[in-house]
């Protein structure tokens, strides 16, 4: 397994690095915060990228967190999965990263579409906490589920909306995931990971799409201690399903009277300080 030297991000406050899978893919990761913190690893929304990290990187600098942030597989710069690859295969290529980084047992944390990942990591003895914001829960039945069951039909329309948000600006991104005015770097930073995820077209984000709308076994074997945080006024993603998922297993469950995006911006600080509670060895 090969790590490539650090190099300056699209923002000042990251570093990118990349790993060599075991069957020769390459994943590619954002690091930032406290570089002597408790390892965190977060995972981008649908689509992302690990551009994401620059949403956490001043709050995990002040909670002490080293911030992990992979590009999944097909998105951004890190390699298309196999055609059989699954969440499962998920925790194997999760493992490589920690192993590239030294770390022993992490935080995990998956905003929006990065939920049912950091519910995958959950089920290995590496992750200490998992923090769930504004989570997709399989099996979903929202808008871009639906429309991925039609073949091609997601990839379309991620493309029309690149090229529109390329004329319009970063507030036709924001716009997607919350009705809030947010600062100008905000609105930059969600546009630039939008545009990063799609860096190799959309179909990452069609098939993830596609698996959310699959029956989820729940969380299969869950040693962490999982937590939500979710908006009521989240239009996305629907509270109903989260709460039937702390029914149904161990997660404590924390309404805010917020939307998608605006969930994510007014917990972060709060959702790091809890998966950094543990100093992880």
């Amino acid at each position: 397994m090969q790590r490539s030297s650090r190099r300056a991000d699209r923002s000042a406050a990251l570093s990118t690095e990349t790993c060599t899978l075991s069957d020769g893919r390459t994943l590619t990761y954002a690091v930032a915060g406290d570089e002597d913190g408790t390892p965190v690893v977060a995972h981008h929304g649908t689509p992302g990228s690990r551009l994401f990290a620059s949403l956490l990187a001043d709050a995990a600098a002040i909670e002490g967190v080293r911030l992990l942030v992979p590009d999944r597989p097909g998105y951004g710069r890190s390699s298309p999965p196999p055609d059989d690859w699954s969440w499962r295969d998920w925790r194997r290529d999760l493992e490589r990263l920690l192993d590239a980084e030294s770390v022993e047992r992490c935080g995990v944390a998956g905003f929006s579409g990065g939920g049912p990942f950091a519910l995958a990591a959950a089920a290995t003895e590496r992750a200490d906490r998992v923090a769930l914001v504004s989570t997709v829960v399989p099996p979903a039945d929202v808008g871009l589920v639906k429309l991925a069951r039609v073949p091609f039909a997601v990839r379309l329309l991620f493309r029309l909306t690149r090229a529109y948000a390329s004329v319009a600006g970063p507030d036709a991104v924001v716009g997607q995931y919350t009705d809030r005015s947010v600062s100008d770097g905000v609105a930059q930073t969600v546009a630039d990971d939008f545009h990063e995820a799609l860096r190799q077209g959309a179909t990452a984000a069609a098939r993830e799409n596609r698996s959310f709308g699959s029956e989820w076994t729940g969380i299969d074997r869950a040693p962490a201690s999982v937590r939500a945080w979710h908006g009521t006024r989240d239009e996305n993603a629907p509270l109903s399903a989260v709460r039937a998922l702390t029914d149904e297993s161990d997660v404590t469950l924390t309404t805010t009277e917020t939307d998608h995006l605006g969930t994510l911006l007014d917990r972060r600080g709060e959702v790091l300080r809890w998966l950094g509670g543990t100093k992880h060895v």
